[in-house]
């Protein structure tokens, strides 16, 4: 099983590099799989991989759902 995270892409680099931000969160990913992602886009992050691009809605619905389980976990 695996885990991605949607993320939202905030700088291009260069060699196909970017950087994400997730809650404040920031780090530099590969997006050599998704060479169209722009800034501003939701991105699929997979082990430092940004392997697909995803609806802004979608991603905010998946996130707030994260976030609630998370509140769930400590209480």
């Amino acid at each position: 099983m695996c885990l991605a995270i949607p993320t939202r892409l905030i700088e291009i680099r260069p060699g196909a590099q970017a950087l994400v931000d997730l809650g404040g969160i920031r780090k530099q990913i590969s997006i050599a799989l998704v060479p169209e992602a722009t800034v501003g886009d939701y991105v699929i992050v997979h082990v430092g991989h940004a392997i697909g691009r995803i609806d802004p809605e979608e991603a905010e619905r998946t996130l707030r759902l994260f976030g609630e389980l998370a509140a769930q976990e400590a209480q």
